[in-house]
Formats: C-alpha cells, sequence, structure tokens
C-alpha cells in the first residue's frame, strides 16, 4: 500500500483525478446557471403578462449588453472581441436569441413547469449531437440516468397539452435552439474566453432586438416592471456567464442532465408569484427528476473516489 504522502501527490498530479474534479466544478456552476434562469423566466413570464414579449426579450438583451459592456469594457480591452471563431459566436448568439423569444412566448400561454419540461429533452439532443460533433461519446449508465429524468418530466406534462400543442412547440422549438447552442458554447469554451463569448451573446441580441423595440414598446406599469426590466439583463449576463464556464470545465453531456433541478426552482417560483400549486404529478416527476441528478453526481464522484484511492 502506497504510503498517504505518495498516495497524496499522485492524487494532485493524476490527469484522471483533475478531471473528475473540474467536472464536480462544472456541475456545480451548471446547477446555479438554471437557478438563476428559473428566476429570469419567472421574471419574463410577469413581464409577458402585461407587455409584449417582443419588448420583454428586447430590455432582456439591452439591460444585459449595456451591464456586460460597463464591467467589460471592450474599449480597455480591445482583446475582448478576438475570437478564433467569428462565425461561431454569431451562430451561438442566434440560436440563443431564438431559445429566448420561443420560451418567453410558451410562457404566456403555459405554467412554468409546463414550458421547462417540454425544454427538458434538450439533453436527450445534446447527448446524441455531443458524440458526432464534439467527440463525447455517451455512456449506457449516463443514458439510462438521463432517460430516467426525461421520465420524470413526463409524469409533469400527463397526459399531453390538450389545445395548447402550438404552445407547447414553442418550447420545443426552444429547446432545438438551446441544445444547438450547447454544443457551440462547448466548442467556443475550448479557444474562446468566457467574457468573450457572454459579450458577443449580448452584443448580437442587443443589435437585433433594440431596432424592434420602439414598434413594440409600451412604459412599465410601476417601478417594479422598472427594476424587473433590469433584472432581466442582470439575471441573464449572470446566468450564461455561469452557463459558459461549465463548460469550460466538463463535457456538454455531463452538464446537460442537471438542467433537469431547474424544474425544482420552476416549481417553486410558479407557486411563489403566480400562485400555481403544484399537483402530486408535479412533485412526483420532480422527485424522479431530482433522483436522476443526484445518480449523476453520485457517480461522478464515485468515479473520481476510485482514481483517489
Amino acid at each position: 500500500m502506497a504510503p498517504p504522502v505518495r498516495r497524496q501527490l499522485h492524487t494532485m498530479t493524476d490527469p484522471a483525478h483533475e478531471q473528475r474534479r473540474q467536472r464536480l466544478i462544472g456541475i456545480g456552476l451548471m446547477c446555479g446557471a438554471v437557478a438563476d434562469f428559473a428566476v429570469l423566466d419567472a421574471m419574463a413570464k410577469y413581464l409577458g403578462t402585461h407587455m409584449d414579449t417582443l419588448q420583454v426579450v428586447a430590455v432582456r438583451y439591452a439591460s444585459a449588453f449595456l451591464l456586460t459592456f460597463l464591467i467589460s469594457n471592450p474599449i480597455l480591452r480591445p482583446g475582448l472581441l478576438r475570437t478564433g471563431k467569428p462565425l461561431l459566436q454569431v451562430g451561438r448568439s442566434a440560436l440563443l436569441l431564438g431559445s429566448t423569444v420561443f420560451n418567453f412566448m410558451a410562457f404566456r400561454y403555459l405554467q412554468l413547469d409546463e414550458a421547462l419540461a417540454i425544454l427538458f429533452s434538450t439533453p436527450f439532443m445534446v447527448a446524441i449531437l455531443a458524440g458526432p460533433m464534439l467527440g463525447e461519446w455517451v455512456g449506457l449508465r449516463r443514458w439510462l440516468a438521463i432517460g430516467v429524468g426525461f421520465v420524470g418530466v413526463l409524469v409533469v406534462v400527463r397526459p399531453g397539452m390538450g389545445g395548447l400543442l402550438w404552445a407547447a412547440l414553442l418550447s420545443f422549438g426552444s429547446a432545438v435552439c438551446y441544445a444547438f447552442y450547447s454544443i457551440a458554447t462547448r466548442m467556443l469554451a475550448r479557444t474562446d474566453s468566457s467574457e468573450t463569448t457572454l459579450f458577443y451573446s449580448n452584443m448580437l441580441g442587443a443589435a437585433i432586438m433594440l431596432p424592434i423595440l420602439p414598434f413594440v414598446w409600451s412604459p412599465p406599469r410601476s417601478l417594479l416592471d422598472g427594476i424587473l426590466m433590469v433584472a432581466l439583463g442582470a439575471f441573464g449576463a449572470f446566468g450564461h456567464f455561469l452557463l459558459i464556464s461549465a463548460h469550460r470545465h466538463a463535457p456538454a453531456s455531463v452538464l446537460s442532465p442537471f438542467m433537469y433541478t431547474q424544474l425544482l426552482w420552476a416549481t417553486t417560483a410558479g407557486y411563489l408569484v403566480f400562485g400555481d400549486v403544484p399537483s402530486r404529478w408535479t412533485l412526483a416527476g420532480a422527485a424522479i427528476v431530482v433522483g436522476s441528478g443526484l445518480y449523476l453526481l453520485h457517480r461522478e464522484r464515485k468515479v473520481q473516489g476510485n482514481v483517489q484511492g
């Protein structure tokens, strides 16, 4: 048996151990990002009840761009705009904008947990795309865990969307955009900094949406509306910074199942803000989702523990 000191030094320098540690950091960042997004979605749904959806999207990007401009300051840091893959940056930003528009439109007609349950088909798409596009192939156990988590989502959606099928298709469109966005984010994490990728996301969204804003603008009804309009950008920028950082630490196929934890935050926000009481089906589905996420986390920690041993 190796002496403790030698064993510890081996652990610290073992590339496999470092890889497992990075994955756990990425998972933690991903969980923080989706919690942030749940608050963002609740604010967007509230504003969307009395504002045009395009106005909500526009102010989200305008305030996020202003915030990232002030913090990152590309004038003093011209290298911030330097990217090794400009077309991929533009494409990724367009995918995020499309996902946001579809998602906010769906929120006008669906409860938070309903819309997000459909959006959570994303991990399956990411798992399918990550192999051929990123070389990140998913093992059988992770496929099973993803499948179990998706069963939990289906329990929430039961037994169908009825007359709101077209609204469900909006959420599905958001999921498709978000899956490709996740793949693009992982690709850019290999070449560009998190700050660069975040800046391009907000810059393109603001450039497209601001010219539309005068045609859909209505003044905020109250001080609360004004605060929420600014907060949309802050939460959007911070959440996507966490998301981009997470993809620098872990593969997209590892991170995507932890999107499911957003369902818990969305259910809580729906109850606190809109009085949407979760049914027993929602609670049962959420329990399955949590169990799936905890199993995936346990697998990562177990593998790390085996490496250390």
